[in-house]
């Protein structure tokens, strides 16, 4: 008789479907369940593995107990895999079977990976020690603590790349859930200054102490690109009444609502103001030096998740239309911050980095 199994590796990855022999409880001849499996079959010595349920009726509890034997295999029934005369043979209770379990679970991987010292993790580590990680790596002084993890190499380097894509992928469900609650523009822009990441690599940062141009011109952020030079990121909150296409078309073409023309207006407006700061000393010292050379804006604005390819080409033509200015929507931001992490997307959510000129 035979079954389907899904054979799963300790890291989850599915190795496919195969057909195995159904595993079958056997009893003993004193009414004891068990199961057994051949670890090595040799021309004259058979290796055997068998689990053993031991009832206790006064407390109505169980144990189980781990069987490890080599034996002739002339005394070796294949078929019941009992033998009589064992070569050598070992009991396990299910103590010291449940011990033997946590020490491979702790150990293997490690050993195998030739670390000479490591602290294993799992749900045993009190409170206290607990209590002294968390204190660790909630140091203010972020610089340092980093520096002593690199320096001493506490942390292997595809782990730090792993926290660090694990905190992205969570980041990234803040932000759907985000989308879903309809939040007003001031909360976005509290989430975008502590995720700067998820606006793209073009920005190295957020000059986070300084938003105002002049006097009558704020922009949602001032930040440093890559270049080295000062841009702005402007952004409307992704629903409310705001709309991204207007309710009518042109000759069949999709055209800008009143409301997107009013933000391009706006982001243009920053631009022309920044450009008037670049000579400013006073302005610069602002800006912790952060020089301006043909500033560029990054506008986010709207949702594109529901867009057919006639909107999806009249975006594309609408953003060639200008050269300091990018419009990209909440739904591009997602879309580009899953592919990051390495996340599927919506196709029809998002386009292609190329579509969306720097």
């Amino acid at each position: 008789m035979s079954g389907c199994t899904i054979w799963e590796t300790p890291g989850g990855e599915h190795l496919g479907s195969y057909i195995m022999p159904i595993q079958i409880v056997r009893k003993t001849k004193s009414g004891l369940d068990y199961i057994g499996t051949v670890l090595r079959d040799k021309q004259s010595v058979v290796t055997r593995a068998v689990f053993w349920r031991v009832p206790h009726r006064q407390t109505n509890k169980e144990d189980i107990g781990l069987k490890i034997g080599r034996y002739t295999r002339l005394s070796f029934n294949r078929e019941t895999l009992q033998a009589t005369d064992p070569k050598s043979e070992l009991t396990l209770d299910d103590e010291e079977f449940r011990k033997l379990l946590q020490f491979i679970s702790e150990n293997y991987e490690p050993f195998r990976a030739h670390e000479t010292k490591y602290l294993p993790l799992d749900d045993s580590l009190d409170d206290n020690n607990l209590t002294h990680l968390r204190a660790i790596f909630r140091s203010p002084n972020k610089q340092q603590l980093l520096r002593f993890i690199v320096e001493h190499s506490i942390l292997p380097d595809d782990l730090l790349a792993a926290v660090q894509n694990q905190q992205r992928i969570k980041t990234i469900g803040e932000f759907e859930t985000m989308l879903r609650d309809n939040l007003l523009e001031h909360d976005w822009q509290r989430w975008f200054a502590k995720n700067d990441w998820i606006l793209g690599s073009d920005f190295v940062r957020v000059v986070v102490d300084e938003r105002a141009i002049d006097t009558k011109n704020i922009a949602d952020y001032l930040v440093q690109a890559f270049d080295g030079f000062l841009d702005i990121i402007e952004i409307k909150r992704p629903g409310g009444a705001l709309r991204f296409w207007a309710p009518s078309r042109d000759h069949e073409n999709y055209i800008p609502s009143s409301d997107l023309i009013k933000a391009i207006t706006q982001a243009n407006a920053y631009i022309f103001e920044l450009e008037r700061e670049l000579n400013s000393q006073k302005f610069i010292e602002r800006v912790g030096g952060v020089r301006t050379v043909k500033p560029r804006c990054v506008l986010v604005f709207g949702r594109s998740y529901n867009w057919n390819d006639n909107e999806r080409r009249a975006f594309r033509i609408l953003n060639a239309s200008y050269h300091n200015l990018s419009i990209m929507t909440y739904d591009h931001v997602l879309g580009r911050a899953k592919r990051i992490v390495g996340l599927p997307a919506d196709d029809n959510a998002y386009v292609n980095d190329d579509d969306i000129p720097v």
